[in-house]
C-alpha cells in the first residue's frame, strides 16, 4: 500500500485568513525560541549573538548514547517458602471518645460550640 503523501497543514481564521503552519514553520525554524532555554525553533542550541553552538541532531545522537533506557531484565525465582500467619478476626477494643467529641457540643443551626457555653 502506498503511503499518502502528507499534504501541507493550512486553517483557516476566523476572518477567512488561509495559514500554512508548515510553511510558518519552516520559514521561522532558525528564529531563537522564546524563553530561557537558548535554543531556536528547530532545537539547536545558541550561543552568544544567536549562533549555533550544537545542532539538534547532535543534542539527541548525545542523549541517546547516554542514556541507559531500561536496565537488564532479571529472572527472579523464589526459593523461600513464606509462612501465611493466622489473621482470624479477634473482638474489637472499645473506642473511646476523643477530648474532641467530649468537648465540643452541635446547637440547633449545625455550629459546634464548647461544651461550657
Amino acid at each position: 500500500m502506498p503511503m499518502r503523501d502528507k499534504g501541507r497543514t493550512t486553517y483557516k481564521t476566523l476572518q477567512g485568513k488561509q495559514i500554512d503552519m508548515d510553511l510558518l514553520r519552516q520559514k521561522n525554524e532558525l528564529t531563537p525560541a522564546v524563553g530561557n532555554m537558548r535554543v531556536n525553533a528547530r532545537g539547536d542550541e545558541l550561543g552568544p549573538g544567536g549562533k549555533i553552538v550544537r545542532k539538534r541532531e547532535e543534542i539527541l545522537k548525545d542523549y541517546y548514547n547516554s542514556s541507559k533506557g531500561l536496565p537488564d531484565e532479571q529472572m527472579v525465582t523464589s526459593r523461600h517458602t513464606v509462612k501465611v500467619e493466622d489473621t482470624t478476626p479477634t473482638k474489637p477494643a472499645k473506642k473511646k471518645q476523643s477530648k474532641t467529641q467530649e468537648e465540643w457540643v452541635e446547637d440547633e443551626d449545625g455550629n459546634f460550640l464548647p461544651k461550657d457555653a
